[in-house]
C-alpha cells in the first residue's frame, strides 16, 4: 500500500494525481491527528509520499524510526510536484528507484543525496545450508529473495557460501544450472565484515566460525568485486533447510 498525504490545497491537488497514476495508493488530505495517522500507516509497513516540508516529515517520523532494514519507504515532495526526495530507506526500502519512478511521472527533478546513485551497483548472494539440501529448494528460496528485493536473476553476479560448503552439491549445481560462479571464503575472510550484519547467531559462531553465513558471504563477495563496502538489500532470510541473503556495492567514483 502506498499512503499519499497532503497538507495544502496546491498539495491535495498534486496528490489527486499522484493516487490517480499509482496503483495500490490512497490519499489522505490534512488527516487528523496529523503526526499520529502518518506514524500508523509507517508502522503498518506502507510506503509514504508526504506532500509537506521536510522538516514536517522529519519530525513527524523520528518517534518511529527503527532501522533502514525495516523501515518502509518514504518519499517527500513539495506541493508543485517539483522536486522528489527519498528520505528513508534508500538503498534497502527501494525508495530511490521508487523516487525515480514518481519523478518520472511528474516530470519532476529527483533530488538523490545517497551516495554515488549513478553508478551501477554490484549485486552478490550469500547461502548456507544443511548438508545434502537439494538444488531445487535453494533454487526457490533464491528466487523468493530475488522477489522481495525487487531483483532479476540477470543483475546478480555470483553465488558464495563459506570454505566448508565448497563441496556442496546443492550449491554447486544450483550456480551451474544459473551460469553464476560460485565462491566460497574461509571464516577470518568473512569475518573481516562482521559489523554489517543485521544479526549475529551464537550458535552458527560455535559451528562455523563466522556470525551468519549468507550475509558475510553475500557482503564479502560484493566488495572483491568492486573494492568498495558492501551494504545488504535483502537481509538473511531462511527456509528449515537453507538461508540467503543479498548485499550490493558500488564501485569508486571515477571523480573520486
Amino acid at each position: 500500500m502506498v499512503r499519499i498525504i497532503s497538507l495544502t490545497d496546491a498539495g491535495k491537488i498534486l496528490g489527486e494525481r499522484l493516487h490517480a497514476a499509482i496503483d495500490d495508493s490512497e490519499h489522505w488530505h490534512k488527516p487528523k491527528p496529523f503526526s499520529a495517522s502518518v506514524q500508523d500507516a509507517f508502522c503498518l509497513g506502507e510506503r509514504l509520499i508526504l506532500i509537506c516540508a521536510t522538516g514536517i516529515a522529519v519530525r513527524t517520523l523520528a518517534p518511529v524510526l527503527q532501522d533502514k532494514h525495516s523501515d518502509p519507504a518514504v518519499l517527500v515532495l513539495d506541493e508543485l510536484g517539483q522536486f522528489v526526495i527519498p528520505l528513508l530507506s534508500g538503498h534497502e526500502g527501494g525508495a530511490n528507484d521508487w523516487a525515480a519512478e514518481v519523478a518520472d511521472i511528474l516530470g519532476a527533478r529527483l533530488v538523490m543525496t545517497t551516495a554515488k546513485p549513478y553508478l551501477k551497483p554490484v549485486y552478490s548472494v550469500g547461502m548456507g545450508c544443511e548438508r545434502g539440501c537439494p538444488a531445487d529448494h535453494l533454487a526457490e528460496l533464491l528466487s523468493n529473495c530475488l522477489a522481495q528485493a525487487g531483483l532479476e536473476m540477470a543483475q546478480i553476479q555470483d553465488i558464495n557460501s563459506i570454505d566448508i560448503k565448497a563441496d556442496e552439491a546443492g550449491l554447486i549445481t544450483l550456480s551451474q544450472h544459473l551460469d553464476k560462479p560460485f565462491n566460497t571464503y574461509d571464516a577470518a575472510a568473512l569475518n573481516t565484515v562482521d559489523e554489517l550484519l543485521s544479526t549475529r547467531s551464537d550458535y552458527v559462531f560455535s559451528v562455523v566460525g563466522v556470525n551468519g553465513v549468507a550475509e558475510s558471504a553475500a557482503l564479502y563477495a560484493a566488495q572483491q568485486i568492486t573494492g568498495e563496502t558492501a551494504e545488504l538489500v535483502l537481509v538473511k532470510q531462511k527456509t528449515a533447510r537453507a538461508t540467503c541473503a543479498i548485499a550490493r556495492s558500488y564501485p569508486a567514483s571515477p571523480h573520486a
